[in-house]
């Protein structure tokens, strides 16, 4: 059944026009009149509902919302991930790849060499890009809750306001010889927060990247043995340059990249 986003307070047996965005998918795939539909409001804890098409216009779609599932896929130890900014389709496939596996939020990180320079008007159409991408996966990979793609800063930026972040924990991604395997490293959900960083491969700051670990984050191995294949595009974004916090809580569910991060370990 066809997935659609739908950001607007949805109830039962209400009529209401679909957004643009996804009335627009819905001509394309040229739905008629009493075809069914599955849509989600993208927010926290808030399933999905079964819709029925009333009526296909030129501009716009009208549904009527039939039944509601409270189905989420969301891991119960939410994977926040700063991803260093790369070239575009790149980015786009890191974003795209990073929502699927399960990622709770995403922050593109600005790095010394990074190409792409995102200042005033320019970030912002670049981050509602990137939105959408994050909506996009959504709709094909069946998660209920769309990751926030956050304001593209620097490591420096982001250490400052997470400064207090208490009880969190950290780890770089590293594949020096002294870094441990992952799923060995981070301890099992608990109340409180965790965190992981994916080390970019180059373009940090001079002396931030040499005293980050033991202060801010801990070396740890990207990737984990029993963990290859389903990290294997989570690996991948970590080779172009990537960073990630884990915040612990009581959600349940299976999300892939809190699966192979987490859940094993």
């Amino acid at each position: 059944m066809p997935r659609f986003h739908c950001p607007l307070p949805i109830s039962a047996q209400a009529e209401f026009d679909l957004p643009a965005g996804a009335a627009r998918h819905v001509q394309v795939l040229r739905l008629q009149p009493g075809a069914q539909i599955t849509l989600f409001t993208g927010g926290a804890n808030q399933g999905q509902w079964q819709a029925e098409v009333l009526e296909m216009g030129r501009s716009h779609v009208r549904v009527r919302a039939l039944a509601h599932t409270a189905q989420e896929c969301e891991h119960r130890r939410p994977v926040h991930l700063l991803a260093g900014i790369t070239a575009n389709e790149r980015m786009d496939w890191l974003l795209e790849k990073a929502t699927e596996l399960g990622a709770a939020s995403i922050t593109p990180l600005l790095a010394e060499r990074s190409v792409l320079k995102l200042k005033g008007e320019r970030g912002e159409k670049k981050r509602a890009h990137w939105q959408a991408i994050a909506v996009a996966a959504c709709e094909q990979c069946g998660r209920n809750q769309v990751p926030v793609v956050h304001e593209a800063v620097t490591l420096a930026q982001w250490l400052a306001a997470h400064a207090d972040a208490a009880g969190q924990q950290r780890a770089v991604l590293s594949l020096a010889a002294a870094s441990q395997p992952l799923l060995q490293a981070v301890p099992p959900p608990r109340h409180g927060a965790g965190g992981a960083a994916f080390r970019p491969r180059r373009g940090l700051e001079r002396g931030r990247r040499s005293r980050r670990p033991g202060r801010w984050f801990c070396p740890r191995h990207p990737r984990p043995a029993r963990a290859a294949g389903r990290n294997r595009a989570l690996g991948g974004a970590g080779a172009a340059g990537a960073a990630c916090a884990l915040t612990g809580g009581a959600k349940t569910g299976s999300g892939s990249l809190g699966s192979g991060l987490a859940q094993r370990a």
